[in-house]
């Protein structure tokens, strides 16, 4: 099989699920492209409100028994990683620091033979206290959300006066040696589009790496709207006001980011274009919600109950199969670009960073 050229985030004609799956335990799609990394949520639960997320007074939470337990967790991933080829697992949620027991959590999966790259994307509340175990126990590293380092700002955004912890948090992070420690922010129009070379000079300042992403149609209430989006063009046009900004050489993969080096480097900062550049040509991730449906694509509509097939008496096998066959279903891209896209039914938070 080989696999083509996926420029565009859609390909039509392209996509045969019908043809033979080749023999291969790794989970390869249609199009040639294996994931390797897993995306696993541990709660949609959350302790911010932001605005492009959810609504003020939250959402219906799923109940405790649809959540799998950590020994499901753990068997999904081992079969993950011992039958399927993924070496990179990111835990998000929700806020996966609101997961009773994490610690213990992180360190069953550090023991997972081959051991898997271990990440974490947080809003950071709480991670001051924590950062230190958290590393012990076995977290290689982390991204922290924050949209500005401006009190009232983060209030209007978050619907929180939390600003200080997740700044200790970062500081923590970095202190307990989570390295790199990144930072994802969103630029939402009229409220922090113009903080963007402030937050670059905050993430410089302290040696976090700054990540920019294009605002997703993934919010629980379905208000995105494309022409209110802040793009990747814009975001660079804000910087290179202050910066001058340089292609990094180094060499992006399957990373998400485009990176430029930042006044000639060798720090850079990043932008995930989702919507504007799409990069599923490179896509290398597969999804696990924390109810137990895996999905090959953050904006796919279908997905695949694992937690049944656990619960059902499967054995490991079997449930590699189920994850192979949603895997070879994946399409071209995201098809946000197209007139017909349905945004997800479930929002991000449900579904995992």
């Amino acid at each position: 099989m080989s696999a083509v050229n996926l420029g565009l985030p859609r390909v039509p004609g392209l996509h045969d699920v019908s043809a033979p799956r080749p023999d291969t335990p790794a989970l390869v799609d249609t199009f040639g492209r294996v994931a390797t990394d897993l995306r696993v949520s541990l709660t949609d639960r959350c302790n911010l409100r932001c605005t492009y997320c959810m609504p003020a007074e939250g959402l219906p939470w799923l109940p405790k028994e649809e959540v799998l337990t950590d020994d499901e967790l753990l068997r999904l991933m081992r079969v993950a990683v011992e039958r399927l080829g993924v070496t990179d697992i990111r835990l998000t949620g929700g806020e996966p620091m609101l997961r009773p027991g994490l610690e213990e959590l992180i360190g069953r999966i550090g023991a997972l033979r081959p051991r898997p790259r271990l990440s974490m994307t947080t809003n950071g509340i709480g991670l001051a206290k924590r950062a230190g175990a958290l590393a012990a126990a076995g977290l290689d590293r982390i991204n922290v959300s924050l949209d500005t380092v401006n009190p009232d700002t983060f209030r209007t955004i978050t619907r929180r006066d939390r600003l200080s912890h997740v700044l200790d948090g970062l500081a923590a992070a970095r202190e307990a040696g989570l390295d790199p420690v990144k930072v994802n922010a969103v630029l939402l129009p009229g409220i922090n589009e113009h903080e963007a070379p402030e937050l670059l000079r905050f993430s410089l300042e302290h040696g976090y790496h700054l990540r920019f992403i294009e605002q997703m149609p993934l919010d629980a209430q379905h208000g995105w709207d494309r022409r209110n989006m802040i793009t990747a063009a814009e975001i660079l046009a804000r910087l290179q006001a202050e910066f001058t900004l340089s292609p990094s050489a180094a060499e992006r993969g399957g990373a998400p980011a485009e990176r430029w080096l930042v006044n000639g480097g060798p720090a850079d900062v990043g932008i995930i274009a989702s919507v504007t550049r799409p990069f599923c040509a490179a896509c290398e991730r597969t999804r696990l919600t924390a109810d137990g449906a895996v999905r090959s694509c953050l904006f796919s509509n279908d997905e695949t109950d694992l937690r049944a097939l656990l619960r059902g008496g499967a054995d490991d096998e079997e449930v590699a199969r189920a994850w192979r066959l949603t895997m070879w279903g994946k399409l071209a891209g995201h098809e946000i670009n197209d007139a017909g896209f349905a945004q997800p039914i479930r929002p991000m938070s449900a579904i995992g960073g």
